[in-house]
C-alpha cells in the first residue's frame, strides 16, 4: 500500500486544484456529450464502465453483476480506481475487474458510463466534475454528497454542459418501493409512518448522510418530498431515532434498528397500524440496476435533479439536528 501514490487525499486534491465547484465556468450544453447520447439511443453499442472508489463492497458487487453474471450482456466494467492499491485488486479479483488506474483520469476517453462510490459521500462530487464536464453520464452512489451547495452547483453545471447524472438508494429505487407507493395511493388519508431500519447518525463516513438516503428516500419516493422539518432524537446509547413532518403536517417517526439489518414501514390510518408489505416477486435484475444501466445507453435520467436535491436537503436537516438536538426546517429547493 505504501507504493500506491494515488490515495484518496491525493486524488482530491489534483481534481479540487483549480476545478473548485463554486468557480466552474460554465459553457453551453456540451456537443460532445449530445451527440455521444444520440448514438447510443437505440444501439446496442457496447458499454464500458469506469469506476472510482473500491473502498465500499458495492463495486465487487457491480463487477460480479456485470462481469462475472453478466446480466446485462455488453455492458462490462473495465477500469477501477481504488482508494488504496489492495482495494483496487480485491474489487478486481472478485469483480472480474480487469484494469487497475493509478489516476482516475487515465479512464477518460476509453468509458462510456462512469460509477463513482466512495464509503463517504463528500469525495463524491469532485470525482466525478472532469467526466462529467467531458460528457460521461455518470451515476453517483448514495449520498449523492454531504453539502447541499455543492450538489445544487455540480447539478447545474451537469445540465449546463448535457450530461446525464443520476443517484438513489437501490432500496428506493426498486420494483418493492413502487409497489408499496401503489398501495399507499389507495389508501387515502394516511395520520402518521413509522419506518424502521439500519441508521448510524454517527458514522465516521459522514454522520447523517452515511445510510441516510436509504431511510429517507423510500419514504420521500412514497409519501412525497414536501418535508417541512426534521428532528433527531437522541440517548447517549446509541438507541437514536428521529421525527419528519411533511407539509400537510403528516409525521414520520423513525426507528433506528441496531439489532437487524432490515427495513420496514407501517401507516396509521382509520383502521389502524398496517405494515406496507410489497406483494411483487423479487426479479432477476434489480431496478436500480437497470435504471442506470438504461441511462448509461440512452441518456436518461431516471431521477429528477429537484429529486436529489430535496433529498439531500432532508438529510442535511438531519445532520444539522444531530448537532444541535432542535427541530430543524428543510431548505425549500427551486431548480
Amino acid at each position: 500500500m505504501g507504493t500506491y501514490s494515488n490515495t484518496r487525499r491525493s486524488f482530491i486534491g489534483k481534481l479540487g486544484k483549480g476545478v473548485a465547484l463554486s468557480t466552474i465556468t460554465l459553457s453551453g450544453p456540451s456537443s460532445f456529450a449530445t451527440n455521444l447520447i444520440a448514438k447510443r439511443t437505440g444501439t446496442t453499442k457496447p458499454i464500458r464502465i469506469g469506476v472510482i472508489g473500491a473502498e465500499n463492497s458495492h463495486t465487487k458487487g457491480f463487477g460480479k453483476l456485470f462481469n462475472i453474471d453478466k446480466k446485462f450482456p455488453g455492458v462490462e466494467i473495465k477500469y477501477v480506481w481504488g482508494e488504496t492499491e489492495e482495494f483496487a485488486k480485491e474489487a478486481m479479483k472478485h469483480g472480474g475487474i480487469p484494469n487497475m488506474v493509478r489516476d482516475p483520469k487515465e479512464m477518460m476517453g476509453k468509458i462510456d458510463g462512469l460509477i463513482v462510490d466512495h464509503r463517504d459521500g463528500k469525495y463524491h462530487l469532485a470525482a466525478a466534475i472532469s467526466f462529467v464536464k467531458a460528457g460521461v453520464p455518470t451515476f453517483v452512489d448514495k449520498p449523492f454528497s454531504t453539502n447541499l451547495q455543492e450538489a445544487k452547483q455540480f447539478l447545474a453545471m451537469a445540465r449546463e454542459v448535457g450530461t446525464p447524472v443520476t443517484s438513489y438508494s437501490s432500496i428506493a429505487q426498486s420494483y418493492e418501493t413502487d409497489n408499496i407507493k401503489s398501495k399507499v395511493d389507495k389508501i387515502g388519508e394516511i395520520n402518521q409512518i413509522v419506518r424502521i431500519g439500519p441508521y448510524d447518525i454517527n458514522s465516521i463516513y459522514g454522520g447523517a448522510f452515511f445510510y441516510g438516503a436509504h431511510m429517507i428516500q423510500p419514504l420521500t419516493n412514497i409519501f412525497g418530498e414536501d418535508v417541512a422539518k426534521v428532528r433527531v432524537t437522541k440517548n447517549g446509547k446509541g438507541k437514536n431515532g428521529a421525527h419528519l413532518v411533511f407539509g400537510n403536517g403528516m409525521l414520520a417517526s423513525l426507528i433506528f434498528s441496531t439489532k437487524k439489518y432490515e427495513w420496514r414501514t407501517f401507516v396509521e390510518t382509520d383502521q389502524g397500524l398496517t405494515e406496507m408489505i410489497p406483494d411483487v416477486l423479487t426479479k432477476d435484475v434489480s431496478k436500480a440496476d437497470k435504471d442506470m444501466v438504461d441511462m448509461f445507453k440512452t441518456g436518461k435520467e431516471p431521477r429528477s435533479h429537484q429529486s436529489i436535491l430535496n433529498g439531500i436537503a432532508i438529510l442535511a436537516a438531519l445532520q444539522k439536528s444531530t448537532d444541535s438536538n432542535q427541530w430543524e426546517e428543510v431548505e425549500k429547493i427551486t431548480i
